[in-house]
């Protein structure tokens, strides 16, 4: 399950006629903590920033699930109500989820989600879709690093080993 942060920088912007403006943006990161947030999200808007800026806020997002969608420019905080059924009392319970779609539009938010969800045995209701302010979704990704093996081409002549040299190893 993800932790969500809602991270707010605080820098110096130049708008299209050239003016430096401070502005402040949300920036949304998969992190465990808020200290493992605030590293983060530094290091994601390092390369993005020329100057100085500043983590303002950092406040814990709750969403259920996030789709991410690259054709989307936009994020919208979507309200659904997952539908049970009590089976003692034969009423219909309605528990409210919050999930983020990443759309060009209203209706294509929807598209998302709808989409995401196919796959569920959840009956759900949406009831609210609200476009945010989040300029960006930062999830984590597992960097792999691959640890080079020594060359065992170097072995001495004559000991066998280094008959192979042409392998494409």
């Amino acid at each position: 399950m993800h932790n969500w942060f809602e991270c707010k920088i605080n820098y110096e912007k130049t708008a299209e006629d050239g003016v430096q403006k401070k502005v402040t943006e949300p920036y949304l990161v998969d992190a465990l903590s808020f200290t493992e947030a605030e590293a983060r999200i530094i290091e994601e808007m390092r390369p993005y920033i020329s100057g100085e800026f500043t983590v303002m806020d950092i406040k814990r997002a709750r969403y259920a699930e996030t789709f991410l969608n690259d054709n989307g420019d936009r994020f919208y905080k979507v309200k659904i109500n997952l539908v049970t059924l009590d089976e003692k009392s034969g009423v219909e319970k309605k528990t409210p989820v919050q999930m983020l779609a990443q759309a060009s539009t209203l209706h294509d938010a929807v598209s998302v989600i709808d989409s995401g969800m196919q796959g569920t045995m959840a009956d759900y209701v949406i009831a609210s879709v609200v476009e945010t302010a989040l300029i960006d979704v930062f999830p984590f990704v597992l960097e792999v690093k691959t640890v080079k093996k020594p060359d065992e081409e170097t072995a001495l002549p004559g000991s066998g080993s280094g008959s192979d040299s042409d392998s494409g190893e």
